[in-house]
């Protein structure tokens, strides 16, 4: 658990720097990973099933076309209907995931 901690909140430490002086962005433990809350709001996760994020329908589905999945923290849970598993690509491409983590922040604040 303290290694996806770790991982998650280096990550937004990186490509989340501006969002963190407009929101109170904190990571917790979550499902066995990590969790990242923007103003308490969950909008990110670290689990063994991935990196997902929070986002609204049409950019779900343009991810998922670009090689995301839905999530399932596990094997048998039901799939959460409002997060995508990004994909590796996207995943590695900071400069592309920072945009979709601001998406994310944005979409659960509202």
């Amino acid at each position: 658990m303290a290694l996806y901690l770790n991982k998650l909140s280096a990550l937004l430490d990186r490509i989340a720097p501006k969002q963190s002086r407009e929101f109170v962005i904190e990571c917790k433990p979550f499902f066995g990973g990590a969790a990242a809350y923007a103003n308490g709001k969950i909008f990110m996760s670290l689990t063994k099933a991935g990196l997902a994020l929070k986002l609204p329908e049409a950019t779900r589905t343009t991810l998922m076309e670009e090689g995301g999945i839905p999530l399932k923290y596990f094997p048998k849970a039901p799939i959460k209907k409002q997060y995508v598993v990004v994909s590796n690509r996207l995943a590695n491409d900071e400069t592309a995931l920072a945009e979709r983590v601001k998406e994310s922040i944005s979409y659960v604040q509202e």
